[in-house]
């Protein structure tokens, strides 16, 4: 996590605009600012931006492995070292055409916690995964997300105890689900989202027919969930690995 050197602060508080999700605090006895650790989610705005007219913003001289995959989910810049996709490491389902991820009669989920302004605990981030996994979804791997290099058990979504309290900027949970599981995953989504202290953004990856319509709408229209008004659409233009 970044420092700020207290002897070349001057307490202009200009670093404090740029901090995502407010870790900068300013001490009026000693009037200089300083970075609540933690509550930093070691995207590096600061550092990268060079906000400080004073230089007085630091690196750490090193950060545990939790840390490092903090950074690495928080600062768009970086590229993960598995995937060898920058930023949170993942390109969700986007290429689907191609991939073959989510077959014929499932559904794919990307849950995307946190955001600017919030950030998201780890303990936060296993309640959602562990929800959705006992009701049916399939969980990625570490192949395809990074998230699922912190989890004990990819088959139940529990991460592991040292990770929990470690707070990220966003994490994307990623998987799929048989088409008759789904009702029961969105009833999980709903129970968990009001036991959860940050925000997350569902994206649904679904097969549709020549009229943009799957079947399994429905059940959001029964759970009282407004159906996507917005979307990507994947026309087919990939070389597909797997149609089925």
């Amino acid at each position: 996590m970044a420092v700020i050197n207290a002897e070349k602060c001057v307490g202009c508080r200009t670093c404090q605009k740029y901090c995502s999700v407010d870790a900068i605090k300013y001490d009026k006895a000693a009037k200089k600012c300083y970075v609540e650790q933690n509550e930093c989610v070691d995207c590096f705005v600061c550092l990268r931006q060079k906000v400080c007219p004073k230089d007085a913003i630091q690196p750490p001289e090193e950060m545990d492995y939790y840390r490092s995959f903090c950074h690495v989910m928080s600062d768009p810049c970086e590229n993960h070292g598995v995937t060898g996709v920058t930023g949170r490491g993942t390109e969700e389902v986007k290429t689907n055409d191609v991939t073959g991820r989510v077959k014929k009669g499932r559904v794919g989920f990307c849950i995307d916690m946190g955001r600017p302004g919030a950030g998201v605990r780890f303990y936060d981030v296993e309640k959602v995964a562990m929800a959705i996994a006992a009701a049916g979804v399939k969980l990625e791997g570490p192949e395809c997300t990074p998230l699922a290099a912190l989890m004990t058990d990819v088959n139940t979504g529990k991460l592991q105890d040292e990770v929990l309290n470690y707070r990220t900027l966003s994490v994307i949970i990623e998987g799929n689900c048989a088409d008759e599981d789904f009702p029961n995953v969105m009833r999980a989504l709903q129970k968990v989202s009001g036991e959860i202290e940050s925000v997350f953004s569902l994206g649904l990856i679904m097969r549709v027919d020549e009229n943009g319509y799957n079947e399994n709408l429905k059940a959001l229209d029964e759970l009282g969930i407004p159906q996507p008004y917005r979307g990507k659409v994947n026309v087919g233009l990939g070389k597909p690995l797997c149609l089925d």
